[in-house]
């Protein structure tokens, strides 16, 4: 009996899913809570965060696929006044790079106050050529609700926002209206991503990135504005992951605060990180640490292209 095939490729693409994909930018002042939104979103921790500001320095893409929906949020260092120093301009050129070729904007204040700061980014972000959604965090932390409404309706009259969103990314409040308005932005096309991709960077730079958090949340003021991490080895092997992480001061004595006493500081420092390493990469780490005086590394442009400080 003769064999009869029936050309079923029109039938594929009928039936094909639409799919969307599109890049949100995170952009505001320091410390106002960028990455923990986007850790929120997630679900997962993937920037680092702490009280002091300007802790992220590098642009992180976080990807979040939900069906037929890809959102690649793109987590900025915070744009920042005054300090001029290679890393300050680095930082500052990075957040307004990512105001480029995105397809919505979310400007993160902090619902307690309005800067300088938040002045400047403003003026930036009026030029982007896609919707800008005003997200005021925080709210959770006004003394009272009533403030709120006359606030919003001030914050209104600095330029047209396509929306204005309070929120609370540290409580998770209203973030699925957030979520929601987000992707009604999103256009249809290929998704850039695997579906179980959640980050572009690699497990290298989040290991860096884990020990500079645990090194910023440990020591306040002291020193973590002129501290690098670069890591030195990352070798899978059957039972453990093994991980040098090399710390760079700019002095002895911020050599000396982040040993501590008999080393008890880098140990604590070490041994947080190791946790956080583990929960992420869901293996058991190696962690080893040490500390190397590199007097001015974060104003010199070549100290910083060799730490991965450089433009994409």
């Amino acid at each position: 009996m003769e064999e009869s095939y029936l050309d079923e490729s029109h039938l594929d693409e009928t039936h094909q899913e639409i799919t969307h994909c599109g890049f949100v930018a995170i952009v505001g002042r320091p410390n106002v809570g960028k990455s923990t939104l986007m850790n929120h979103i997630l679900g997962q921790k993937l920037s680092i965060t702490s009280r002091k500001p300007q802790t992220t320095r590098d642009q992180i893409l976080g990807v979040k696929t939900e069906g037929s929906i890809q959102t690649i949020y793109v987590d900025t260092p915070g744009l920042h006044l005054g300090q001029q120093k290679a890393i300050n301009r680095f930082m500052n050129k990075t957040a307004t790079a990512a105001l480029k070729d995105v397809d919505v904007v979310l400007f993160v204040i902090d619902a307690e106050r309005w800067t300088d700061e938040d002045e400047s980014v403003l003026q930036k972000v009026q030029y982007a050529q896609c919707p800008v959604v005003l997200v005021v965090n925080k709210v959770d932390n006004l003394d009272e609700k009533d403030e709120l409404l006359p606030k919003l309706a001030l914050l209104s009259e600095k330029m047209e926002f396509a929306q204005i969103v309070p929120i609370s990314a540290l409580r998770n409040k209203n973030l699925d209206r957030l979520e929601n308005l987000v992707e009604s932005y999103i256009p249809e096309g290929t998704q850039y991503y695997p579906e179980d991709q959640i980050t572009n960077r690699s497990s290298r730079f989040l290991a860096a990135e884990i020990v500079r958090e645990k090194i910023t949340r440990q020591l306040g003021q002291e020193v973590p504005y002129e501290v690098a991490v670069q890591i030195e080895e990352f070798v899978y092997e059957e039972n453990a992951i093994h991980i040098s992480a090399l710390i760079l001061v700019e002095r002895n004595g911020q050599k000396r605060i982040l040993i501590g006493d008999k080393g008890e500081k880098i140990k604590l420092i070490g041994r947080e990180a190791r946790i956080d390493m583990e929960n992420l990469f869901q293996h058991k780490v190696m962690l080893n640490t040490w500390v190397k005086v590199r007097s001015g590394w974060s104003d010199d442009e070549r100290a910083l292209a060799s730490l991965g400080y450089q433009d994409n």
